[in-house]
Formats: C-alpha cells, sequence, structure tokens
C-alpha cells in the first residue's frame, strides 16, 4: 500500500492524474485524481486513445472514493 500511496503522490506532484481503478467499474473505466484533488469517472475512448469525463465529483464525494481506496 505504502508504494501505492508513494506512485500516487510523486505523480500528482508532477502534474499528472493518478489512475485508481475499481473492480466495480467496467473494465473501460476508472477514476482519475488530478493534481488540484478533483476526481472524475472517465472512460478510454478506443477512437481518440484519450479519457473522456463522464462524472466530476464533488470535493466530498473525491474525499470518499479516496476514503474507499484507502489513499488518505
Amino acid at each position: 500500500m505504502a508504494a501505492i500511496k508513494n506512485l500516487r503522490e510523486s505523480k500528482l506532484k508532477s502534474g499528472l492524474p493518478f489512475m485508481i481503478n475499481a473492480k466495480t467499474l467496467p473494465s473501460d473505466q476508472c477514476y482519475l485524481e488530478y493534481p488540484d484533488g478533483s476526481i472524475a469517472l472517465v472512460t478510454l475512448s478506443r477512437k481518440d486513445n484519450d479519457f473522456k469525463v463522464i462524472t466530476e465529483y464533488s470535493e466530498d464525494e473525491g474525499s470518499l472514493i479516496r476514503k474507499q481506496f484507502k489513499l488518505i
């Protein structure tokens, strides 16, 4: 778990989003946590080879997601 927390911290400090995968989501969806602290549910667009935002979460919802995955 420490390795994941270190990777997360490194990515966010570098200005990159951190991908949070969940078994409860379809295989083409994941959460992205951004350096500004926001979290979004995204899907991979195979056509554009990029992520498309499905839902942007509130600060409180983002905190719940972080707690769920033991990131805080």
